[in-house]
């Protein structure tokens, strides 16, 4: 039963992250990702703070508010003239140094550590349970699955809208969609997303698992539909096949779940780019064929 949940909770983080990373991929933020990842720490500790829990409500809410937070700032610093990836390191650094010297000061006999935050530990996850309705689950399945909710709600109500912003913002500004909201709607789903697999893979390795399939699905999609099925595709097969490998080689389940996703995407990659050569090199033969 405990390897049934630590299987599930991996398959749940890639879905969730499958699905939150295909637009970061369209929309070119991937880096925010890491971003987000590191400044959702201060977050979490404002919300330890105001609240003196570590209610995994307010820890989604914390996260959320430093998610918008640090979206507001890096598109603040960008409209000022400064470079996106220097807005992005600007402000990840600033607020991710200021949650660990929040920690340090006012939440230092708390288990809120900076490695726990950062790192996570899915064999952990079986023994943290919560009961909801007379269904008693781990912690860490409820959260991803309430995100995962969440997620596909957006997605559902605004895919229109934001594939329009994806692709032409200033057409979508133009017809009147509220295109400022809708990109901090989404951050506010990556920072949900985020740190509803801390207590799974880990802040850190979470970026992996948001980048990575949308990457990989990137590469063999001919549509957004077709995006999100691979991204989650690969999502899972990656929770599942480092799940097994790590079983087999008795090292960190998290960290060969992603490294799962860096195999799968040189895999695909690898193929992707036999098959261009090859179709190239058929189209040269034919050409040639033609003119004989």
């Amino acid at each position: 039963m405990i390897e049934f949940w630590v299987i599930l909770t991996g398959v749940l983080v890639g879905i969730t992250c499958g699905l939150a990373g295909v637009f970061l991929i369209l929309r070119k933020m991937s880096m925010i990702a890491d971003a987000i990842s590191h400044t959702v720490l201060f977050g979490i500790v404002m919300a330890f703070i105001v609240t003196q829990s570590l209610s995994g409500l307010w820890m989604l809410v914390g996260a959320a508010v430093a998610g918008i937070l640090t979206a507001y700032l890096v598109q603040l610093l960008q409209s000022s003239g400064i470079q996106e990836d220097a807005a992005i390191g600007v402000t990840f650094t600033s607020l991710f140094a200021l949650g660990v010297l929040l920690i340090t000061l006012f939440a230092g006999n708390v288990h809120l550590d900076v490695e726990h935050v950062l790192m996570g530990e899915i064999a952990f996850v079986p023994w943290d349970r919560w009961t909801f309705l007379s269904i008693t689950m781990p912690k860490a399945v409820w959260m991803l699955l309430l995100v995962l909710v969440i997620n596909i709600a957006f997605l559902v109500l605004f895919y229109k809208e934001m594939k329009l912003s994806t692709f032409d913002p200033v057409y979508a500004a133009t017809i009147g969609l509220p295109v400022v909201l809708l990109h901090y709607s989404f951050m506010t789903t990556i920072s949900l997303t985020t740190v509803s697999a801390f207590d799974s893979v880990g802040a850190i390795l979470v970026v992996a698992m948001l980048i990575g399939p949308a990457a990989t699905a990137y590469l063999i999609s001919k549509s957004i539909k077709q995006m999100f099925i691979w991204s989650t595709s690969f999502g899972v097969a990656s929770a599942v096949i480092g799940y097994y490998v790590a079983k087999w080689l008795d090292t960190s389940i998290a960290g060969m779940m992603a490294t799962a996703v860096g195999v799968i995407f040189i895999v695909i990659f690898s193929i992707d780019k036999l098959n261009q050569r090859l179709n190239k090199k058929a189209v040269a033969m034919l050409n040639v064929t033609e003119q004989e």
